[in-house]
């Protein structure tokens, strides 16, 4: 079966939105990030999304030294290609947040394709108590915070990582991150075949209904052709739907904890993996194959886990 019908899943394991309060299955401590990891991979990864955070209170942590606690393990463990955020947390300047990424030379780095508006604050409000000082602030400062991704930090990122023969995960929360891409894509600063994530429902970004689903993908088509890989990802309650109709599209999907918390209405997820099988099946149900890590190594034309720095 040729790779036109596999599907490539991402995991992204625990991001910097969610808090610890919001659920106890959230990794936060190096050993339960890559035992995560490896657990998400056994049941159907192909690339692992990976932020770090302090153990003693699951704030992002945007340190190489974070990250060195746990790279070294997942890679060791399974075949599935590693995918290093430079997205870290939106309140990160650009320099802080390309660290990792720089360092390790991993063989995917997620990269934001513009700024937004990015509201958490909406959140603060469901839960009475939080586990930690920082978490409500760092929710409720959200009202009046942009996500800083401008041209010149996008540029910043590439310069910095592209020598590096590092692929990029594109994150474009809007159209107008997609005609960001193609201005990339013709001054010469990226090259095909543009692996671009699509992501649904954050505030601030494209919402999540059927149809900004299929406006984002016509946009896609029309800006690049055959010469993209598309992906998408659905936020909270939405992470499913969205994965079955772009699935059903012949996209990719991402999920994890990083995105979404649930694993149907009102349930948490217990892990990432959790989330990991109920893509398969949608996948499988579809009469679509999961990708396997080396057939994403061939799709998207990564390095391979053996020219990374860690």
């Amino acid at each position: 079966m040729s790779n036109e019908n596999k599907v490539i899943i991402t995991c992204a394991i625990t991001g910097a939105i969610h808090t610890p309060t919001m659920s106890p299955y959230l990794p936060i401590t190096p050993d339960q990030i890559a035992a995560e990891a490896l657990a998400a991979a056994e049941a159907g990864a192909a690339i692992l999304h990976l932020h770090a955070r302090d153990p003693e209170t699951g704030k992002p942590d945007q340190t190489p030294e974070a990250f060195a606690r746990f790279l070294p393990r997942v890679k060791q463990g399974t075949k599935a290609a590693i995918n290093i955020t430079t997205g870290g947390s939106p309140y990160m300047k650009v320099e802080e947040r390309v660290r990792p990424a720089a360092q390790f030379k991993p063989e995917v780095a997620s990269l934001n394709m513009g700024s937004i508006n990015f509201g958490l604050y909406h959140l603060a409000d469901r839960y009475k108590e939080f586990k930690f000082d920082w978490e409500k602030p760092h929710l409720e400062a959200t009202r009046d915070l942009v996500f800083r991704n401008s041209f010149r930090d996008i540029e910043y990122i590439l310069k910095t990582c592209y020598d590096n023969g590092t692929r990029f995960e594109f994150e474009c929360y809007d159209i107008a991150h997609l005609y960001n891409l193609a201005h990339f894509a013709e001054r010469g600063l990226v090259k095909p075949p543009f692996f671009v994530q699509s992501v649904f429902g954050l505030l601030g970004g494209i919402g999540t209904h059927p149809e900004d689903v299929m406006h984002m993908k016509r946009t896609a088509d029309r800006l690049f052709g055959d010469q993209f890989r598309w992906s998408v990802l659905g936020a909270g309650g939405s992470q499913l739907r969205i994965a079955a109709q772009a699935a059903a599209m012949g996209g990719n999907i991402r999920v994890g904890l990083e995105d979404s918390l649930w694993a149907g209405k009102g349930r948490l997820a217990t892990s990432n993996a959790e989330q990991v099988a109920m893509a398969r099946k949608i996948i499988e149900g579809l009469g679509k194959q999961v990708a396997t890590p080396d057939e994403a190594r061939d799709i998207l034309e990564l390095k391979g886990g053996d020219q990374v720095a860690f």
